[in-house]
């Protein structure tokens, strides 16, 4: 059996990829929000830190 017919069967498996969406967008737009409004001593910081 495919596995496109196991998702037919679940009831309202339309709204999971709508979730995931949301999800994803919202935390990559607070992600880009924080790097914009980090000091560049936080930048500095970050950038080292593999290094130390």
């Amino acid at each position: 059996m495919k596995f496109i017919n196991y998702l037919e069967r679940i009831t309202g498996v339309s709204v999971y990829p709508m979730i995931s969406l949301l999800l994803f967008t919202t935390v990559f737009i607070l992600v880009v929000i924080y790097a914009f409004k980090a000091s560049d001593r936080t930048i500095k910081e970050m950038e080292n830190l593999p290094l130390d």
